[in-house]
């Protein structure tokens, strides 16, 4: 059994490497599904070499930050049709490096969507901040703007690693940022973290871990690097450490973690009790999400058309902005066919280590579970994945070769 990273096998799905027939939808809803919104702020103040996200360099100007919120927010207008009346359950503002906006900026964004949208009283709201941008007055604005959670990007507490990243941060600011966030009110706070990196050990790696616990955010999130196609690292791959270092790197981290109380409930995802990432979860339930901003993403179900749409919008910041509150702001509208979301499903929800409600595949497909009954049976079979009336999750195994579970659920065509 080969062990192939899971953002390999999405990547080769997302550019149609895998492409099943369409079929007649057939879909049949009860309820509106759960609604998050997804804002992209691209610019960052340098890209780094291992990044394939949509980031840009620059952005540090004011004006054209609120050129860009305008933007945002006749993007929003333009698709309220398409979400009437549904409530907001989480806000995740990503990047680039969405701390790089000015207070004034981020409190225009926030009253923007305030005015036009319903959200639930206890809605998480999170936003990404890197070290290199972190100041106390702003973190303290951005708390007091009704923004409830931090997500940090340290990946590393070591100087000689943020530099091979290419990071503007030091360590001792990392320390400095979550300490800022912390005093700001802060409660719920992510510490993002890498493993696997150019010349680390296993014990390297545990350092990172441990210093990150000694701050003790609710909520880690810890990676592997990977080098993807577009990036700096692709074209000039750094030396990484041999997939044995790896595995050890893994383990030893998912132990230390949960002896201080991280419970791992998806792959790179460890939290306190109670304190998982709401946002992440509905994705990962394969909840609605709307995706504003360059190069977002987006998911709506249309309960009463039958029907699954995904969504995704100009990369480029400027042409994005040209074409916001029209109708050619967005590159792609792709209509789900049964094929697709019953491999999209299983590739979202096969991530939670605890699995999900069989039930809740109809909920979010609009069909019965027993259109794959077969294909879950084989992976069953192979030790996989154990599901029976409340639980579907896969096997620590499937877990492990996550791609090649969800083989099982590729047209027997594509799967080979």
């Amino acid at each position: 059994m080969q062990r192939l990273l899971f953002g390999e096998f999405t990547r080769n799905y997302r550019e149609g490497l895998y492409s099943p027939t369409p079929m007649t939808p057939l879909l049949t809803f009860h309820d509106n599904l759960p609604l998050s919104l997804y804002i992209h702020l691209p610019w960052c103040v340098r890209k780094c070499p291992y990044c394939d996200f949509n980031s840009h360099e620059g952005g540090q100007d004011e004006t054209r930050q609120f050129e860009y919120i305008d933007a945002l927010i006749r993007d929003l207008e333009q698709e309220l049709p398409r979400i009437w009346g549904r409530r907001i359950n989480t806000i995740f503002i990503g990047g680039g490096t969405p701390s790089l906006f000015s207070v004034k900026a981020m409190e225009q964004l926030m009253a923007g969507l305030r005015a036009r949208l319903n959200f639930y009283p206890d809605i998480e709201i999170t936003l990404e901040a890197n070290p290199g941008t972190a100041e106390s007055d702003k973190f303290k604005a951005f708390r007091a703007l009704g923004i409830n959670r931090l997500s940090i990007g340290v990946q590393s507490f070591n100087d000689a690693r943020l530099q091979q990243l290419g990071r503007i941060h030091t360590a001792s600011e990392a320390h400095a940022a979550i300490d800022l966030a912390q005093a700001a009110g802060f409660e719920s706070l992510n510490t993002d973290l890498m493993y696997g990196l150019p010349e680390q050990s296993v014990a390297d790696s545990l350092r990172d871990l441990e210093a990150a616990i000694a701050h003790e955010p609710s909520h880690l999130s810890r990676y592997q690097l990977t080098i993807e196609p577009n990036t700096v690292f692709y074209a000039r791959p750094p030396k990484l450490p041999d997939d044995d270092v790896i595995n050890k790197m893994q383990e030893a981290g998912d132990e230390l973690m949960a002896r201080q109380g991280y419970q791992q409930y998806e792959i790179s995802a460890y939290a306190r009790p109670d304190q998982q990432c709401l946002h992440n979860l509905n994705y990962w339930q394969f909840g609605d999400y709307l995706g504003l901003g360059a190069g977002a993403h987006g998911k709506l179900t249309d309960v009463s058309a039958g029907t699954v749409t995904r969504f995704a919008r100009h990369r480029l910041p400027e042409r994005y902005m040209q074409l916001a509150g029209t109708t050619d702001v967005i590159t792609e509208k792709r209509q789900l066919y049964r094929i697709d979301l019953s491999l999209e499903f299983m590739m979202n929800a096969l991530r939670l280590t605890q699995g999900v409600s069989p039930d809740l595949f109809r909920q979010r497909t609009g069909m019965p579970l027993s259109v794959i009954e077969a294909e879950l049976k084989h992976a069953e079979n192979k030790g996989m994945l154990t599901w029976d009336l409340a639980t579907l999750k896969p096997t620590e195994t499937g877990q492990r070769y996550l791609n090649d579970l969800l083989q099982n659920f590729m047209p027997e065509s594509e799967a080979g």
